[in-house]
């Protein structure tokens, strides 16, 4: 542990941001890369505010704030990360696109690095083949929103070390966060278990069973689940809910993970939920409202 000092996060988005916010306050320093030098600039102000309400709330004190905000230095290039213990990718839910990615990290990180994917769904195993250290690489999976949510699902590839599996064991503990050891199967354990229940949510509102208010509300007081799934669906993103489908349904062959229809036009029509402002909700206003 005494070797993993400096994280460096690719990706600037929702989860990247999450990502960035708790290793700071847990005191590592990290460099945030994005491609986009406006989304590290946006990040950093929504940490700012992150923090802010910690500290409103009692769960941080404003010293630890202000130092943990301050340990946070934009990375625009992938070069910047090249002194990194270890790098953690959060980009959009593309396999190309990570490949790519951990293609070039490969030429500029340290030989001891460790490189790690926010994957919700896809081949930790089929990503390490893209780097010149398989062994040196492992699936780390926070939940969204990052700051708030305790469980990280951590997935050793086929030839991930113990070493490195112990040394993310360790991190995690560093983190106050809870680990659940999943194999390298698609979706892993959480979505695996959670989006198929969404997709039916859908095919029941495709299919007209339920109103998007009736599907949420029965889920909510039926279930006791504190978000509907289709609520859940727009906080998540309708455009990474059908891609850790279709990797369910092209990595498992079973027709039971095929994408409900309706989600592929919503997605199609770019309406992706709470980041978009429409999903099956509209967000302009006040308060949600449903689309259908």
């Amino acid at each position: 542990m005494a070797d993993i000092k400096q994280i460096g996060v690719i990706g600037a988005g929702q989860m990247g941001n999450g990502i960035a916010h708790i290793f700071a306050a847990a005191g590592y320093n990290v460099s945030l890369n994005d491609i986009d030098e406006q989304r590290i600039a946006a990040a950093l102000g929504t940490i700012e505010k992150n923090l802010t309400r910690q500290v409103s709330k009692g769960d941080i004190d404003p010293d630890a704030a202000t130092s943990a905000i301050a340990r946070i230095r934009p990375a625009p290039a992938l070069d910047d990360l090249a002194q990194c213990d270890l790098v953690i990718e959060s980009a959009s839910e593309k396999f190309d696109l990570k490949k790519e990615i951990f293609a070039a990290v490969t030429k500029i990180a340290k030989p001891d690095a460790i490189m790690a994917s926010n994957t919700s769904s896809m081949s930790i195993t089929a990503l390490a083949a893209a780097t010149d250290r398989p062994d040196r690489f492992i699936g780390i999976h926070f939940m969204n929103p990052v700051p708030i949510m305790r469980l990280v699902e951590v997935i050793r590839g086929i030839a991930t070390s113990k070493e490195t599996f112990e040394t993310t064991k360790l991190l995690v503990e560093r983190l106050g966060k809870t680990m659940a050891v999943s194999e390298d199967f698609p979706a892993f354990i959480v979505n695996r278990v959670l989006m198929p229940m969404i997709n039916e949510a859908i095919y029941t509102l495709y299919e007209g069973v339920g109103s998007v208010e009736a599907i949420d509300t029965g889920l909510k007081l039926g279930a006791n689940h504190p978000m509907g799934p289709l609520a859940l669906a727009d906080f998540i993103g309708l455009d990474t809910c059908l891609a850790i489908m279709q990797v369910l349904y092209e990595g498992l062959a079973d027709s039971k993970y095929r994408p409900c229809p309706l989600l592929v036009k919503y997605v199609e029509a770019g309406w992706l939920g709470r980041k978009t402002g429409r999903g099956f909700y509209d967000y302009s206003g006040d308060a949600p409202v449903p689309t259908r």
